[in-house]
């Protein structure tokens, strides 16, 4: 489902987002940044300059957006938003809250987020754990749920598993997955404990698929990729991790530390808003398909099949097209 928003409510959406963030001295520079990269790239809108465009309060808002689609692509774009506030303040909490109630919202984030502004970091950061073990099992490799992780040590029945998939003959998924921990520097999922092992092969699976690769730009750009593939709690609930993780900077994620503020690095916002784009013209999840089942197929035919368009720049170091 495309996170898109009908052409005649994008400027009173864009004009709510600009309202909802204009708190404290107003809106930072970074979320700015964001929230015009998304008019720009995901929207097409590129004659709104948000600099220059005055914010609505949130009954106008509400009164002037009344399509139910784009009212939660307005709330998740504002939760987006938050998490490039930095420090996250009592005021952007509680524009955010406000939005949530009145548009009949209520999710993990506003839960993880007062626990941050009232009990601080490593509340919050706990907190994040137990919403991260949700969100990883809703999103590990489908054939692979219910099995045992062994506790503490290597899992050679997964890596035996992972080794079939990744001999494959060249130009199929389960070579390309190959060459892409050949790449990223990392040992198979199984050859290492970890009690993510079977999300990874999922989440890795997706990388390839949609050609991203392992920065921590290109992590929150897959997410966002994810979100707009198909909009569903489990996707949105990828987003939201990331988002923490990469951006917010409260919660680890098995290897993955905590940084905040990605979104301010040179690209970074044109990147995300290129993959929310990118994503939405997708015809399908493949997030979560049995990826071992179709390991031997060839990459080029599974990306046609699901619609996934190559990106505009291959070679800018966020991808492995």
């Amino acid at each position: 489902m495309p996170i898109l928003v009908p052409p005649p409510l994008v400027e009173p959406v864009v004009r709510g987002l600009l309202g909802a963030i204009d708190v404290d001295d107003g809106p930072t520079d970074e979320q700015l940044v964001v929230l015009q990269a998304i008019v720009e790239h995901l929207w097409r809108r590129p004659d709104l300059d948000v600099r220059a465009l005055g914010g609505a309060d949130l009954a106008a808002t509400i009164a002037a957006v009344d399509d139910e689609g784009a009212r939660l692509r307005f709330y998740e774009i504002l939760v987006a938003l938050e998490c490039c506030r930095h420090p996250l303040t009592e005021a952007q909490l509680v524009s955010v809250e406000r939005a949530a109630a009145a548009l009949g919202f209520d999710g993990p984030d506003l839960r993880l987020f007062r626990s941050m502004v009232d009990e601080g970091a490593e509340r919050a950061k706990a907190d994040f754990a137990r919403f991260l073990r949700w969100s990883a099992d809703a999103r590990a490799e489908p054939s692979l749920v219910g099995t045992p992780i062994p506790q503490g040590e290597p899992d050679p029945a997964l890596v035996a598993r992972v080794e079939e998939a990744c001999d494959n003959p060249p130009g199929t998924l389960g070579h390309a997955f190959r060459r892409f921990y050949e790449r990223s520097g990392v040992p198979l999922p199984g050859v290492e404990f970890s009690p993510l092992n079977h999300f990874y092969v999922a989440h890795d699976m997706t990388h390839v698929i949609a050609g991203i690769s392992t920065t921590a730009e290109a992590e929150v750009a897959l997410s966002a990729f994810l979100m707009t593939m198909v909009d569903d709690e489990v996707n949105r609930s990828a987003l939201l991790a990331s988002m923490i993780v990469h951006e917010a900077g409260f919660g680890d994620a098995g290897k993955v530390k905590a940084e905040a503020g990605i979104l301010a690095r040179p690209g970074a916002a044109d990147l995300l808003a290129a993959e929310l784009a990118r994503g939405a013209r997708c015809t399908g999840d493949f997030s979560r398909v049995d990826h071992f089942a179709i390991a031997s197929v060839p990459l080029a035919e599974i990306r046609a099949e699901y619609g996934v368009n190559a990106p505009a720049d291959p070679d800018d170091g966020h991808h492995f097209w």
